[in-house]
């Protein structure tokens, strides 16, 4: 590891590290970076970019993929395993579709391919270090919270809880027919303005069971003896799945589970659930089916199939964005469908907001569809277009 001057103590620094094992590249991707301003410590492959790590903090990580011992891949799936939140650019000389796969599946910010154009790499590294400070202030923010204002977070939690309804948002099938409705969590407390504020109070608070009962109570209330809402799908966190009530008969949910999947969001970690495998046995056997949300946004990736065994996976948005222009993204997309066939999976394309994103998931072998464009989430039940 090669590391750089040491700075003023009075001038915050952007630290970088950059990995790859072509002495003139790395000099070269070094001295672009300096120039925007970044300090760079430079690692020639990946076990020497892990001695950095254990002794140096980064804003985020530059690296090849394709490197003799530890590569990129490898080097991402570690860092992951130690930092989930720092981001990771990868770039590459040799760009292949399994590569690819596997940089989103283990979370990569970006995946770029060489030669990569200065000004489009200043770019991203300026877009993920404001995204690694803005997720330091966050978690220093709830920390704050947590610890300094404890009774005014429980108030707005239980005022959260107390205000909550659900949005429904349509799926549709590849022809246009309504197929379901994804129940989406929404609250009128000031201090929890958005859901994934509410969700992380709970979490705080210990509170998920609180929580997850009352997002599956009013989720099942409007469907129940409406047959023509279709299927109904209900978002749950790795947490509520140790939660008896959602095999209990008594439970509302439970009551029309084979009108019911279950989704789990691709960035939770579902292995440290005690005993999944007969969890979700239960789950089946009570009528439910099980989803994989936002393939391609997270950490947990394929492995989620090997332990869930999904009937649906829903491919992330960041996906679908502009899939029609993207030839990347059409590979990977059809890859993923054509796994899904051979297995007996069913494929939901989500966040589709203009018809030629929609056209082009039809023909990539999206089973189902879902996005801005059919109709925004609403009170039960929002017409749709197509």
């Amino acid at each position: 590891m090669t590391p750089t001057d040491s700075q003023s103590d009075a001038a915050p620094r952007t630290q970088l590290l950059l990995v790859d094992d072509q002495p003139e590249t790395r000099r070269a991707i070094a001295r672009v970076l300096r120039h925007a301003g970044y300090e760079v410590d430079t690692a020639e492959d990946g076990q020497d970019a892990l001695s950095a790590l254990l002794i140096g903090s980064y804003d985020a990580i530059v690296t090849d993929i394709q490197m003799p011992g530890i590569g990129g891949i490898e080097l991402l799936k570690l860092v992951r395993s130690h930092d989930p939140d720092l981001p990771v650019i990868l770039i590459t000389g040799a760009p292949a579709v399994e590569t690819a796969i596997q940089a989103l599946d283990h979370g990569a910010y970006k995946y770029m391919l060489k030669p990569v154009r200065a000004a489009e790499l200043e770019e991203t590294v300026h877009k993920a270090v404001q995204l690694r400070r803005m997720s330091r202030i966050r978690k220093e923010a709830l920390a704050v919270t947590t610890a300094v204002t404890d009774p005014k977070l429980r108030e707005n939690f239980n005022t959260a809880l107390e205000t909550m309804w659900m949005a429904f948002q349509p799926i549709l099938t590849r022809d246009g027919v309504l197929y379901g409705y994804e129940a989406l969590m929404r609250s009128k407390a000031p201090g929890l303005p958005h859901p994934g504020a509410v969700l992380e109070a709970a979490v705080s608070l210990g509170e998920m069971d609180k929580l997850g009962r009352q997002t599956r109570r009013l989720s099942a209330a409007p469907v129940i003896g409406e047959p023509a809402a279709g299927i109904l799908f209900v978002n749950l966190h790795p947490s509520d799945l140790e939660d008896e009530e959602l095999v209990s008969p008594k439970s509302s949910l439970a009551q029309i589970a084979s009108r019911v999947v279950l989704e789990i969001t691709e960035r939770s970690t579902v292995d440290s659930v005690s005993d999944l495998r007969n969890r979700v046995t239960q789950l089946r056997a009570t009528g439910y089916r099980i989803a994989i949300d936002d393939l391609g946004a997270g950490y947990a990736g394929l492995t989620s199939f090997a332990l869930l065994e999904p009937d649906i996976v829903k491919i992330d948005m960041s996906l679908v964005r502009d899939v029609d222009t993207s030839t990347v993204k059409q590979q990977l997309i059809l890859s993923i469908t054509r796994l899904c066939r051979e297995m007996g999976i069913e494929v939901v394309g989500e966040g589709v907001e203009t018809v030629a994103e929609r056209d082009m998931l039809v023909q990539l072998g999206c089973d189902l569809l879902q996005g801005y464009l059919f109709a925004k989430p609403a009170e039960p039940f929002p017409a749709f277009g197509w």
